[in-house]
């Protein structure tokens, strides 16, 4: 039994807070302003819960509404929680897709991946997920969004699948849904596409911008690793193995001990903007006992590989760590002017031919320093 009646509020005339039992107070300010809340504990922690103001929630009713606030919180429900999903206004897939465009297009330099970005999800996901709302897209449709086009165009269906996972990755972020894309149960739920050509799989050129804006999310010793090496182009070990004096930050420059270069031979590779805030990043994250500088968990030790992989499988991406390199040489290919044996300089690419192995003296590198000045542009999104 309420220890309040409506007449003794209605006579209230001294600030303070008054007690109706079971944790529900009313708040008196002053005549004609007063409000409801209901304290309760919830994981060992004392909370104070909003139920309005007097002059609209009766003392009957915030009653009830107490009561229902710790049945709710009973069965793990934060109110609060579900009143701010009430407020939210939850897009359609369409509406989330292009919101989710106009603000990562910025990051892609690439004008025709800009359109080709919106209009795979135009042609193969708005006719049958379009107008649904975010909050209710599971893995079952996506699946059936992916099945006629999984076998007959699998390299469009892996870009529709990973594109559709950015929008509810973006939706989850933003509170339109309770959980990330189910992406990893969607693909076991579909057949083996026929097995590509033997090169390692690859992102696409196009979608890196985006990726990389991805992979800043979290600030670890892995992520920056894989982000100095997706910049310079390099090889897990020579990432993975990188030393602080191998640095020279005067002249911009990276030495590769050959000890760790394939070919067995030391590898000059010029640093930028992007790969030099790389090393500024991840210096606060050394340890004075090692001058790795992306030490494992034993910090006398790199990174292992799988450690760089599983972040790739974490974030549902269809590519493997060394797969960035040929990323970086169709995006030279297609979208420069550069030579191809600068872009194989770049890659410290053995030269197949004995005898031009033997008289060339340069390593060009020069101009691979105004080659990899225009990839560390395009994957950070600028237009400078």
């Amino acid at each position: 039994m309420g220890k309040l009646t409506v007449a003794q509020i209605r006579a209230l005339k001294e600030p303070g807070r008054y007690s109706d039992g079971d944790g529900l107070i009313l708040e008196f300010t002053r005549p004609g302003r007063a409000y409801w809340f209901v304290r309760v504990q919830h994981n060992g922690r004392r909370r104070d819960i909003g139920l309005g103001p007097v002059d609209e929630i009766t003392l009957a009713k915030a009653r009830d509404k107490a009561h229902e606030a710790r049945k709710s919180l009973a069965k793990g429900i934060d109110p609060t929680i579900e009143r701010q999903k009430a407020k939210l206004k939850i897009p359609t897939f369409r509406e989330a897709a292009k919101l989710v465009h106009e603000e990562h297009k910025a990051a892609w330099k690439n004008g025709k991946h800009q359109d080709q970005w919106i209009t795979t999800l135009t042609t193969y996901a708005f006719p049958r997920i379009g107008n649904r709302l975010v909050s209710d897209i599971e893995g079952p449709v996506i699946r059936d969004v992916l099945a006629p086009i999984w076998l007959s165009k699998p390299e469009t269906a892996r870009r529709v699948r990973q594109r559709i996972g950015v929008v509810l990755d973006w939706s989850y972020a933003k509170g339109f849904r309770t959980t990330e894309a189910p992406l990893r149960s969607i693909s076991r739920g579909l057949p083996r596409q026929p097995k590509r050509d033997r090169h390692l799989a690859a992102l696409p050129f196009e979608d890196v911008p985006t990726f990389l804006v991805r992979v800043r999310e979290k600030s670890t010793i892995a992520r920056l690793a894989l982000e100095f090496l997706i910049l310079a182009a390099a090889r897990s070990g020579e990432v993975r193995g990188m030393r602080w004096p191998e640095i020279d930050l005067a002249k911009r420059v990276w030495t590769v001990p050959a000890d760790r270069m394939k070919a067995g031979k030391a590898h000059l590779v010029p640093l930028d903007e992007g790969t030099i805030d790389v090393l500024e990043r991840v210096r606060p994250l050394g340890v004075p006992a090692s001058d790795l500088i992306f030490p494992g968990q034993n910090v006398k030790r790199p990174l292992s590989d799988m450690t760089l992989l599983k972040i790739l499988r974490d974030m549902e991406v269809p590519a493997t760590v060394h797969g960035f390199r040929s990323t970086f040489r169709d995006w030279v290919a297609e979208e420069t002017d550069y030579p191809g044996e600068i872009a194989e300089a770049a890659l410290a690419h053995a030269i197949p031919n004995k005898v031009e192995a033997a008289y060339r003296r340069t390593d060009f590198l020069e101009k691979r320093r105004a080659l990899m000045r225009d990839w560390d542009r395009y994957c950070r999104g600028s237009s400078d």
